[in-house]
């Protein structure tokens, strides 16, 4: 820390990205956009979203395995008002063909995707 007050040029925010910068600081907001069609690119979506605002990042969920699309994704903005307006103008529309549904991204919850917790055998019944 006495290290970055030493050197002028250094911060911390020039040592951390600008994405996760702004989304400390709350001023992102993250969209959920369902219905995509399995052609939609992430360089599509970003472009179709890009009208309504400064996106952040555009992000199309795969199939681990196939590696191909769920028909989901996820358009981060920089602004609450841009997406906002995207929101209202995106949802219900067509996109490669496709309704596409648009809402605000609910927090991801730790579904414990670790290793399921042992419980052993089951309890012997008294037959009394």
């Amino acid at each position: 820390m006495a290290l970055l007050r030493r050197i002028p040029s250094l911060s911390y925010s020039s040592l951390i990205p600008p994405a996760i910068l702004i989304s400390c600081r709350g001023l992102t907001t993250k969209l959920f956009v369902g219905g995509l069609s399995f052609y939609t690119t992430e360089k599509g979506l970003s472009e179709a979203f890009s009208q309504y605002g400064q996106v952040v990042e555009a992000q199309v969920v795969s199939d681990r395995v196939s590696d191909r699309s769920k028909g989901f994704g996820f358009v981060t903005f920089a602004s609450q008002d841009e997406a906002h307006k995207a929101v209202e103008e995106m949802n219900g529309k067509a996109l490669n063909g496709r309704v596409i549904f648009v809402d605000y991204a609910k927090h991801k919850s730790d579904y414990g995707g670790g290793v399921p917790i042992a419980r052993g055998p089951p309890e012997p019944k008294n037959d009394s």
